[in-house]
């Protein structure tokens, strides 16, 4: 039996990965320092695996993205970035002016650049890249490091031609093109030295598998030995995926029941090794390795060669919960972040094979899971046994509310805002540190604060905008702020998490009931109405999100947990009412990626999600109810986003181009308004007048012009002002432009 491990967070002991990065990109590290830097991290984190685990990767550490990184080496790259100029050229294809579009990475919170096929590129192996990463482990040592790759499958699966995905012909034809540029990628590495690849299919989970596409690419990588990695759900070609020409199969036996079911009736080749995905790779509690130990041991009565394994990739959990210092005993004692996995599964494998010492070691993990739940709350529990259908609805319909909120608000066509936050600068971050630490008084830190809305207030209205926002200078991340003032959460000082680029969140763990102790954002938003006649968005983080970037507490229901947070924001909500704000934006960017990746779950999965919101944003008629849902592929979803019942959701248009305005063509009944996210805030690029203006357009063929509003496409905390202020003027002049355009 060997240990398979991936996934280990790029971030680094001290977040060196987010550092370097940063620093190249403003100018203060040269880039062969840049190098040697990300190599001395790849070094800590190859040291990390070759403690635990036999089998480990070789090329994982991406500088960015590690769909980007295989568009790079097969030379999918368009001709706009063309001539190819090293790292200048792979960061423009990052978040340069003409970046590729980003959207999520199937069901989790991270961001992937989309691999973008233009009919006139010829794929052509570029292998430098994984070479020198590859260099690294064989110059050190490691010699349990394989090439590990996004497998050729998956990249098909999820590019786009002309901003929209690939048909099942084109994945055919672009296949076809695209198989010879991978055996030269491969090839090139085995001449390197590479004895074995692990190669990461994910895509091979989701539903409608193009089966006779998977066996072609798969048959023509067969002189290759090659371990594939499926994961975060069960396969559906199960039969057909054991016969592939492999070494390994790598199955998650935690997220669902399908695949050993699939392997208990239909059995497994004796000829490949079954990497059995079974210490649970997203969430951070702590397995009953008694338990997994009986679980193995039936896989192992069926199977002759098998290896242990996370069941997904541990890039979505913090490095290691060490450092974590003010979370409740009881709590930290169940947490397992991505390093205690390792040694979750290094103890897994001593105790099947018979190690002494790791029994008493494990039955201590069985241990911790008797007793009373965490954070009982019995008023919580019975306000969730007690809600009835009614509770789920607004007492008048949208079409009521709308003319009731127009009367209100007096807003003009095509109005202005922002999505909620405003450039979180070194001096604010300072100022919230601070005061988190105790060197600052309360008084001073929330008159600094007031200062800094005032500020804000009167910056936006110079700008022109219609709709104002506080700035959220109070706010570290929108899940942890209400997090850290909701029971039943555990926050985490160092619990850092990717998202995309070098952008990190904390996400916080659910552990016991979630309720309300006292108003979460009432002060600081009543203060900002107060300084203008303009309407201020009170700015709320949804249920739906909390719960998807959270951590979800063991042995409960995601449905329960939902309607615990809503009722939470549905009483944040009346306050916010009660103090005169007219419009509330409850964002819920994660409602999309929280959908089970096989559709046949979804209806059970959108019947809760849906509920939830209209739970929290069961506001009065005259409240106009925004949603902002950020970058999620929903075109497929919008009958569900329809019923969320909100008065005007705000979505990404500027990457994709304004394509996802297309879908509503295909929606006859969608009555609601939309918020065109004009502006690229994952970019430092200034957008231009011409260009949002162009946005706005296409919108304007496919939607009423009473229907559309125009904003950024996400908040702005993570841009400097310098950009901001040009890019929300320009915004501002577009907006303006095609006002006039109407009215002529």
């Amino acid at each position: 039996m060997q240990i398979v491990a991936y996934g280990l967070p790029r971030l680094g002991e001290k977040r060196q990965y987010k550092s370097l990065l940063e620093r190249f990109w403003a100018g203060k590290l040269a880039e062969a320092d840049f190098l040697v830097g990300m190599e001395s991290l790849e070094k800590e984190r190859l040291s990390t695996y070759a403690t635990y685990a036999e089998v480990y990767p070789a090329t994982e550490l991406s500088f960015y993205d590690s769909m980007l990184d295989l568009s790079v080496s097969v030379g999918l790259i368009p001709n706009r970035f063309q001539p190819y100029q090293g790292l200048s050229s792979y960061f423009q294809m990052a978040r340069g002016a003409q970046a590729l579009e980003m959207t999520k990475w199937f069901n989790t919170n991270y961001h992937y650049l989309v691999p973008e096929w233009e009919d006139t590129i010829v794929p052509q192996a570029a292998p430098e890249v994984f070479l020198q990463k590859y260099n690294i482990a064989q110059v050190n040592g490691f010699r349990g490091a394989i090439p590990s790759l996004i497998g050729p499958y998956t990249f098909l699966r999820l590019a786009k031609h002309a901003g929209h995905p690939l048909s099942v012909e084109q994945m055919e034809i672009y296949g076809e093109k695209l198989l010879p540029a991978y055996r030269q990628l491969l090839f090139a590495l085995s001449q390197a030295g590479a004895s074995a690849f692990l190669i990461h299919e994910p895509a091979f989970v989701l539903d409608d598998p193009i089966v006779p596409l998977i066996g072609y690419l798969y048959h023509g990588l067969a002189e290759f030995p090659l371990y594939i990695l499926t994961y975060y759900e069960s396969v559906d070609f199960y039969n057909r995926l054991v016969e592939l020409p492999v070494r390994g199969i790598g199955l998650d036996f935690v997220s669902n029941t399908a695949n050993k079911e699939a392997l208990l009736q239909y059995g497994f080749p004796e000829d490949k090794v079954l990497i059995a995905g079974v210490i649970d790779g997203r969430n951070v509690w702590r397995a009953d390795i008694t338990a997994k130990a009986k679980e193995v041991e039936g896989l192992l009565s069926r199977v002759r060669t098998l290896w242990i394994a996370p069941s997904a990739p541990l890039s979505f959990l913090p490095l290691t919960k060490a450092p974590e210092k003010k979370i409740p005993q009881p709590v930290w004692e169940r947490l397992s972040f991505a390093k205690e996995k390792l040694a979750e599964l290094h103890l897994l494998k001593r105790y099947i094979t018979g190690d002494a010492t790791a029994k008493v070691e494990a039955e201590a993990t069985a241990a911790l899971w008797q007793g009373e739940p965490m954070g009982f709350h019995e008023p919580t529990r019975k306000r969730v046994s007690a809600l009835t259908d009614a509770d789920f609805r607004r007492d008048v319909p949208y079409h009521e509310r709308v003319r009731l909120q127009n009367a209100e608000l007096n807003l003009p066509l095509l109005p202005t805002t922002t999505i909620g936050s405003f450039p979180q600068t070194e001096d604010i971050r300072a100022l919230r540190k601070a005061y988190r630490e105790g060197q600052l008084p309360e008084s001073e830190y929330k008159a600094r604060i007031r200062e800094k809305i005032a500020e804000v207030v009167r910056y936006q209205e110079q700008l022109g905008l219609d709709v104002l926002v506080h700035g959220e200078f109070e706010r570290s991340d929108m899940v942890e702020f209400f997090a850290e003032r909701l029971a039943g959460f555990a926050i985490t000082e160092q619990g850092w998490v990717l998202s995309y680029g070098s952008r990190v969140y904390r996400a916080p763990i659910i552990y016991g009931e979630v309720w309300r102790p006292e108003p979460m954002t009432v002060e600081e938003i009543a203060y900002a109405q107060s300084l203008t006649s303009k309407p201020v968005k009170g700015m709320l983080t949804g249920p739906v999100t909390i719960l998807n970037w959270s951590y979800a507490p063991p042995n409960k229901s995601k449905e329960e947990v939902a309607y615990q947070i809503a009722l939470a924001i549905q009483d944040e909500v009346k306050d916010l009412e009660k103090a005169g704000i007219k419009v509330i934006q409850i964002d819920e960017p994660a409602f999309r990626e929280g959908a089970p990746l096989k559709q046949r779950d979804w209806a059970e999965y959108f019947r809760w999600a849906v509920r939830a919101f209209r739970l929290a944003a069961r506001a009065l008629p005259r409240t106009q109810i925004h949603s902002h849902m950020c970058y999620s592929e929903f075109e497929s979803i919008l009958q569900h986003i329809w019923e969320m019942d909100f008065d005007v959701v705000s979505i990404e248009a500027s990457r994709s181009k304004g394509t996802l305005v297309e879908e509503f063509k295909r929606f006859p009944q969608w009555d609601r308004q939309i918020g065109l996210g004009v502006y690229d805030i994952h970019s430092p690029a200034i957008p231009s007048v011409e260009a949002m203006a162009s946005v706005i357009d296409a919108a304007r063929k496919v939607l009423p012009d009473q229907l559309i509003w125009v904003n950024p496409d996400c908040g702005l905390k993570t841009r400097r002002w310098e950009e901001v202020t040009p890019a929300l003027r320009n915004m501002v002049q577009a907006a303006q432009a095609a006002r006039q355009v109407v009215k002529a």
